[in-house]
């Protein structure tokens, strides 16, 4: 078989994050492999387009292939790991969203607990260089100590998907410590930004607005996020890709009491680090859009943090991470992309 050293595979590439960091690399001149199941947890359409977005891109330069497969169908996935041999894995996939795990938890069981499981087992089986996945923020919970610091306990989750990927830091760390794998798992803070999820604030808030809706402001505007511009985002995870956590990058002086056991596996936040108040992202809209919106103040709905807030330096020392894009700058692009989109 012929293998291609510079062979990625993206799962969940038709995803927010996912269809960027494939870009990222094509544009980098890697030959991409990219899965995703396009479930209809939200507009299958925008998945499509994201695909098609990169297909575009990247016309006739044969670098480029996608197939929609779910990472919890066992033997395509063996499959796709035996025909590409890829050196590193990035693993995007996952059943998202805080307050659908309480409608749904089927889906955040099945495909964020053993559907990550395959993932796991293809990597040990076919000696991948480094395995990347995505964490998230809602693993701090509610914690009150800010900002969030990689050292902090987590053992609290407040919603199922934070169960979830906490469990995926914990299983990851075993597979890290059996198999030597070199592993990074990344917690996102809030992403933002075009081609975003129809699930979060940002596109349910731009929406409300165009069409004169009134938008639900939970824990009546008392509530702060890491908002997180996607090309940050992006360029992160590009980085930690070529960067393998080693043994050698562990002692018991920088694991700290709740860090992990002796393993090639090492796990970051990757945020903004500059929370903003829920009511001034609002207004950064309205300011935009040119509107104003039509604010219902309500309650928090269970399983929501109040507060948000990444502590990058464990990132910045690794891969000199730094959040580039400001809020402004970002809010602006985000509707400039939207209103283009969807034709407002």
């Amino acid at each position: 078989m012929n293998v291609n050293k510079d062979s990625i595979l993206v799962t969940g590439a038709a995803g927010f994050i996912g269809a960027s960091l494939c870009n990222k690399f094509l544009n980098n001149g890697y030959k991409v492999i990219g899965l995703d199941n396009l479930n209809s947890y939200y507009d299958i359409n925008l998945k499509l387009d994201r695909v098609k977005n990169i297909q575009i891109k990247n016309n006739n330069k044969g670098n480029w292939n996608f197939e929609e497969i779910s990472i919890n169908d066992k033997e395509n996935l063996k499959r796709v790991f035996y025909e590409n041999q890829p050196k590193i894995v990035i693993n995007l996939a996952a059943q998202a969203g805080v307050r659908y795990s309480l409608e749904n938890p089927d889906a955040y069981l099945s495909t964020n607990l053993l559907g990550f499981g395959n993932i796991l087992e293809n990597c040990k089986e076919y000696k991948i260089e480094h395995l990347i996945y995505a964490s998230s923020s809602s693993v701090y919970g509610g914690n009150k100590k800010f900002p969030f610091e990689e050292k902090q306990k987590v053992d609290n989750p407040i919603s199922l998907y934070a169960a979830t990927k906490l469990s995926n830091e914990l299983m990851a760390n075993a597979y890290s410590h059996l198999y030597k794998i070199p592993t990074t798992g990344l917690r996102f803070f809030t992403v933002y930004g075009p081609w975003g999820r129809p699930d979060m604030a940002p596109m349910i808030f731009a929406k409300s607005i165009y069409e004169n809706n009134p938008i639900n402001v939970f824990n009546y505007g008392k509530m702060q996020r890491d908002f997180t511009f996607i090309d940050d985002i992006v360029e992160g995870v590009f980085r930690c890709c070529f960067k393998y956590p080693k043994l050698s990058d562990l002692s018991r002086d920088n694991i700290g009491e709740n860090q992990f056991s002796y393993a090639p596996h090492q796990i970051f936040n990757i945020g903004n680090s500059n929370p903003i108040e829920l009511l001034d992202f609002i207004n950064l809209l309205e300011q935009n859009i040119g509107k104003k919106a039509n604010k219902n103040f309500v309650d928090i709905q269970s399983g929501d943090v109040i507060k948000t807030y990444a502590n990058t330096q464990k990132l910045k020392s690794w891969i000199d991470y730094e959040p580039r894009t400001s809020i402004k700058k970002g809010v602006e692009l985000f509707v400039k992309w939207f209103k283009n989109y969807y034709k407002y």
